[in-house]
């Protein structure tokens, strides 16, 4: 209905309206309401019908007085008349049901509200989120560069009471939580419970169905008693016969009751057969790849955590300083879901604190080249989940003011790798060996680090003999252990 309202501002249509004036009323036109558009859309006139008693009149105590308000609205079922095609309408009721439906879908943020069709937007649990301290739908706030930071938060308080806010969240994090659930309620375990309840309840239904059915067949078999009672009557019993009459009646309006029940019984039931088993399968592989694809619209996400998810109360844990979301499932269950909270001042793309205490070791002594290929090799990432590289490195380094690497002011007491090879007058995999052997002194700053080889055991006499032999290409035998020896000799 708001949207309505948009349009017809947007390109000014003006409706006709009564303004509250003393007198005569005198019918104005200008731009709409927001209540002059819901009241037009809500109104049963306008599709041809006439109703009577929409509203009531509620009396409570208050003070030990009895306080009346009148202009509570009725459910349909309780209004006092309602007729159909009572007069030419301005559209179809089926278009006037369709029209109510969508208006309750696309109702939000009430007071015991159901969960909503995906209504778009980069949230995920838009409409889904509640409360857990005061009830409330929690609303959807979007920040940052063109509205991409989602933040959920409770409001009831402030704008009611003018208190501050129940609770406060970041969404991102917990969007991508939720999603992960979703994606995991739907692998193969819990296809088969699905189909297991679609099998039970299409047991229900049959037996559902078979109840009916014998409820026709009675009202049948009375209709047809209440015929021949009518039959078998003198005509000149005038009271007698319009009585049997009038039973014969009942009897047949029952029985067209029951059968236009059990019609509308087996519409429902033709309209959601049980799914196929290989082809929910094959939705349930092909989903995850579907969800991630950056081309895949949010409502289509929302309408498939709407038809999983029924609600999901949210409460913040100021102790501990996570998220607690218990996530109530359509088919009945509960699932408790903790995220950790960012602290003050960091989000989710924040720099692993491993990968910047590895910066923080290696800074001043590496090149920034060499700290982001150590950093690769130990399968560290940045906070956008990008590899590092030379400039990355530099942009951490500066932002904790980390010393950058000066060749001048280099240690002269220790080489590298590809050095100690090159005084050796070996390759580096030889003299990696030496290192693996426990022959050749070296050190790592951290795993996956170049390794630091003092320069004293360079020359040292061990290193020289081995690394001669290794130039001169000397094998060295390999001796058996005493176990190999002794079971030679036994063979023997």
């Amino acid at each position: 209905m708001r949207r309505v309202l948009i349009w017809f501002r947007q390109e000014n249509v003006s409706l006709p309206v009564f303004p509250p004036h003393a007198g005569e009323p005198q019918m104005v036109w200008k731009l709409p309401l927001y209540q002059n558009i819901q009241a037009i859309l809500t109104n049963p006139v306008y599709a041809g019908a006439y109703a009577f008693g929409k509203t009531e009149t509620k009396t409570k105590v208050v003070d030990g007085r009895a306080r009346r308000s009148s202009g509570h609205s009725r459910p349909r079922s309780e209004w006092m008349v309602l007729i159909q095609d009572h007069h030419p309408g301005y559209l179809s009721w089926e278009e006037f049901e369709r029209n109510q439906a969508m208006i309750a879908a696309n109702t939000h943020m009430q007071s015991g509200a159901e969960p909503k069709a995906g209504r778009g937007g980069r949230a995920l649990l838009s409409g889904l989120l509640r409360c857990r301290r005061c009830g409330r739908m929690l609303y959807v706030a979007y920040s940052g560069p063109r509205a991409t930071v989602i933040r959920y938060e409770c409001r009831g308080e402030s704008i009611d009471c003018g208190e501050g806010s129940c609770i406060s969240f970041g969404g991102l994090r917990v969007d991508a939580a939720v999603a992960d659930e979703v994606l995991h309620a739907i692998e193969g375990n819990a296809i088969d419970a699905a189909l297991d309840a679609a099998e039970q309840m299409q047991r229900q239904r049959q037996e559902l169905r078979r109840s009916i059915e014998l409820e026709v067949e009675q009202a049948r078999y009375e209709a047809r008693l209440a015929a021949r009672r009518y039959d078998a009557v003198d005509p000149e019993q005038r009271l007698v016969a319009a009585e049997l009459e009038a039973r014969w009646n009942v009897a047949l309006q029952k029985v067209q009751e029951l059968e236009n029940r059990m019609h509308e019984f087996d519409d429902k039931t033709h309209s959601a057969p049980i799914p196929d088993k290989h082809i929910l399968v094959s939705l349930a592989q092909d989903l995850p790849a579907i969800w991630n694809a950056p081309s895949t619209d949010t409502r289509l996400k929302q309408r498939i955590t709407r038809i999983l998810i029924r609600e999901i109360v949210a409460d913040v844990d100021e102790n501990q300083r996570e998220i607690v979301l218990l996530i109530h499932w359509a088919g009945g269950r509960h699932s408790e879901l903790r995220l950790k909270k960012s602290e003050t001042g960091k989000h989710r793309h924040c720099t692993n604190l491993e990968a910047i205490e590895v910066i923080r070791k290696m800074a001043g002594k590496f090149p920034d080249e060499q700290i982001a290929a150590t950093l690769n090799r130990l399968r560290l990432r940045t906070g956008v989940d990008n590899a590092w590289n030379e400039s990355r490195v530099y942009s951490v380094r500066h932002r904790n003011n980390l010393p950058a690497f000066d060749p001048n002011q280099r240690s002269l007491s220790e080489v590298t790798l590809k050095e100690a090879a090159q005084r050796l007058n070996l390759s580096s995999p030889s003299v990696r060996r030496m290192i693996d052997d426990k022959i050749l002194p070296a050190h790592q700053v951290v795993e996956c680090a170049p390794w630091q080889i003092p320069v004293t055991a360079l020359d040292s006499e061990i290193v020289r003999k081995e690394a001669a032999k290794i130039r001169n290409r000397v094998r060295i035998p390999q001796t058996q252990s005493c176990d190999e020896q002794q079971s030679i000799f036994s063979d023997d």
